[in-house]
Formats: C-alpha cells, structure tokens, sequence
C-alpha cells in the first residue's frame, strides 16, 4: 500500500544543538544513566556479532547488506509502515509519488501472499494486451510470485522501456493459465479519472500522487461543462482501493469540498508536533453540490483523512463498507547517497478528534458489493490493519475492528455500490413502483 507521507529535505542538525542542553538535565537520575550503559552494551553485542560473521561464516558475507539487514530488521520491528529504503527503493518511492514511470500499465495488489490486479491503467501495454482485474499473476519472466513481496514482484514489472516482460497468469473461471509479453512503455498514472452518468459527475480518485488535486479540479470542471452546473444533481467520489499517498494531497482534495474548518490533525510523540490542517475560504470546488463517497476495505490512509474530514462535517455521505484502518503518518527522512528513512512519526485524527487507526472510517450507509460465485474463494474480506502484525493499536480504548471486501466489478451496471450512490444523489426511493435507473457503461477498455 502506498503509505501517507511527508517528504522533507533538510538534514538532521546535531552536534550543534548539544550546547543548548538546560541545566537540568546535568542531573541525570542513576536509573538513566543505567539504562544508557544498558543500550551501550547491547550496540556493543552488535558490534561483537558483526566482527565474528564477517571473519568466520563459512562464505564471505556481503558487510553492506549485513549492516542493511540489521537496519532494517530494527525499523520494521517497530510497525508494519516503517523502514528503511535503500537508494534503489528510495528513488522508486519518489517515483510512486510522481505517479511516472516505466512499465506495463498494472495496478496490482498483494494479499495472503496472492499478487492480484486491481485494475489495468487505460491505454496501457497491460490494457491493450487484455488483461483484466482480479486476474492473478503467477509468474514474471518465469520466476514464481509467490514468496516476493508486493514492492519485490512491483520491481520486477518495471524497467527499462522497450524491453519485455513474460506474465504467467491465472484467471477466474478459466482452467488453463494465460501467458502474455508485454513490452515496458513510459507510464504515467492517471491519479484521477472522470465520467458523467447522464446528471451525476462520477469522479474516482486512484491515488495521492503530486497530480491528484489538479486532476480533481479538471475532472469536476470537465463533468460540469458536460452535464452543466445548473443541471448537476451532484458528484460521486469513488475511493475503493484507494490505498493512499501524499498527506498534503489529501488535504487539498478534502477542501475542494469545504470552505471552513478543520481537515486534519497529527500528533506525534510530543505536544509541541501536533499540527493542525485547515480549510481555506474559496476551496469549494463543487459549490456545495451534494456528494457521496464511496469507499471499502482497501481505502486506506489518505483516502481515509478525505472521507474522514467529509463524514465529520456532514459534507458528504460515506457509503459502502468499513475502510481499512490506517491512522498513522509516515515521515520520509532523506539519507544522501544512502536512500532514506520511512518512519511513523504520528497519528493523524479526524476533525472530531476521532483516530481510525486498526478501527478505520464506518460508513453512513452500508452497502456490500455482491461478489461473484467463481471469485468468492479467491477474494476475502480484506483483513485491515488490525490484523498486521506489529501495528499501533487504538488510542481511545475502543476495540479494533477487522477489514471489508474490496472488489468492485469492472461493469457499472453490476456495480451495487455505485448504483446505490446515484440513487440516494437523485432521490430515488427503493419501492416496488420505482425501479433503480442504472448508471451509464464505462467505455470499454482497449484490447
């Protein structure tokens, strides 16, 4: 999942504040000073350990990916969002973030160890060859998925452009595997996508990426030019899946539906961090047009501030299912040539000052998506946040909820969630003498 994070720049200032000690802290109690000959001793253990692997393991060990090794060994120890990035992962993270890169076209995601496809990018090598969602990828250039990791197999799809990647691929409902050759091109991820349904404005937000607020603004000015503004009955703002991204993202995208008050706020280990996000005056894009945003087991993170920050101010329904129930914010620290840290450095709290974290956003409206027969085996309940091991637990005491399903269907016209969304926008009641008008199809996707 791509995590919610603040990138910063600058270096980390040291020898330079030790000066600025108070006097107080020359006094230091003798359990302190315990505990730091304590942590001393154990970096001396590592020290010992280090020096007795690097002069007799049976073969000469690589001391650079030791030292990584224990690096990382420590970091991911403290949650399941934190680590350290080598140069390599650092400059793909930063790519991720600019949404531009080179590939096949695939948003994959990885459950139970199961590399999946949420969705093949539009006009993409992975579109145009027919790859479909919730096809399962078995194989990349003959080498077995299973035991990599969602960035591993990630990796392993993008490269060079004009060069080939061989995909083994398991499809619902299909008994042999399907193998396709996909040739790499340049990729540049539409962080958000636009359509009208007859006099609703559908607007579905893939990401948090640095593009994510301007595309919002295009794709509400383009479905308003279409429909127009006086005929607009309202917009649906699709989150399903949405895993995340830029925290700074988020909060523009939430006040291009807010003119006032409070979006979000952070809390770190001390009073002094807690930070405070406004709206601004003016930032209504929709000029308070109803909304309705949808969401499910797999919208995380800053999907979860948007919906979070729309729900408390009763700016918009939130409909569908239980989201996933990451509250925390990722500090991305860079290290020069080294790559960088990736540290929960804070929680981040709704305007009513609720945490979602292992808890996640309940919707106003509940509404399941019926999945498939042939797919019911294969796609579970998405387990969320409370079920990775090592996450922070709940801060109010409140019990730690599990995930909700992710799938959405390809076809609009099966889509439950959708069609309830355009519904409750266009009044209609659910009776017997009123059918439910059904949204318009998706262009169909090139093959």
């Amino acid at each position: 999942m791509r995590k919610v994070s603040l990138v910063f720049a600058g270096a980390v200032m040291g020898a330079g504040l030790t000066g600025l000690v108070t006097q107080t802290k020359l006094f230091t109690s003798t359990s302190a000073v315990a505990a730091s000959a304590e942590v001393y001793r154990s970096l001396n253990l590592f020290g010992d350990i280090f020096e007795k692997i690097r002069t007799d393991y049976v073969e000469k060990p690589d001391e650079q990916k030791l030292i990584e090794a224990a690096i990382n060994g420590m970091v991911s120890s403290l949650d399941p969002h934190s680590g350290y990035l080598d140069a390599k992962s650092f400059r793909d993270m930063d790519t991720d973030m600019r949404g531009q890169f080179g590939g096949l076209g695939i948003e994959v995601t990885m459950e139970d160890g199961v590399l999946k496809v949420a969705k093949p990018i539009r006009d993409t090598p992975a579109s145009k060859a027919g790859i479909l969602s919730n096809d399962i990828i078995r194989q990349i250039d003959g080498d077995e998925v299973k035991g990599l990791s969602l960035t591993q197999a990630v990796e392993k799809m993008r490269g060079i452009i004009n060069t080939q990647v061989k995909l083994k691929i398991e499809r619902p409902g299909k008994t042999d595997p399907l193998e396709f050759t996909l040739t790499r091109t340049t990729i540049v991820v539409p962080a958000v996508e636009e359509r009208v349904e007859n006099d609703v404005g559908y607007i579905r937000i893939g990401t948090f990426s640095e593009q994510t607020y301007e595309g919002l603004r295009k794709g509400i000015e383009k479905v308003n030019t279409e429909i127009g503004k006086d005929k607009i009955k309202g917009y649906v703002i699709d989150l399903r899946n949405n895993r995340g991204g830029r925290l700074d993202q988020s909060v523009l995208v939430s006040n291009a539906f807010l003119e006032r008050g409070k979006i979000v706020s952070t809390r770190g280990r001390n009073a002094e961090e807690t930070q405070v996000f406004n709206a601004k005056p003016g930032g209504d894009l929709t000029k308070g047009k109803p909304v309705v945003v949808l969401i499910n087991g797999s919208s995380a993170s800053a999907a979860e501030i948007v919906a979070g920050a729309l729900q408390d101010h009763k700016r918009a329904t939130i409909m569908g299912t239980r989201s996933f129930g990451k509250g925390s914010v990722q500090t991305v620290i860079p290290l020069g040539a080294n790559g960088g840290l990736r540290l929960t450095t804070a929680r981040y709290y709704t305007p009513s000052g609720n945490s979602i974290q292992a808890k996640g956003i309940t919707p106003d409206v509940e509404v399941a998506q019926e999945i498939p027969a042939e797919l019911k085996d294969k796609l579970g309940e998405n387990k969320g946040e409370a079920s990775l091991k090592g996450h922070l637990k709940t801060v109010d005491g409140k019990e730690e909820q599990s995930g909700s399903a992710s799938y959405v269907p390809n076809d609009p016209l099966k889509d439950t969630q959708l069609i309830a969304a355009l519904d409750l926008l266009r009044g209609v009641k659910k009776d017997a003498a009123a059918p439910a008008p059904t949204p318009t199809p998706e262009a169909p996707k090139p093959n």
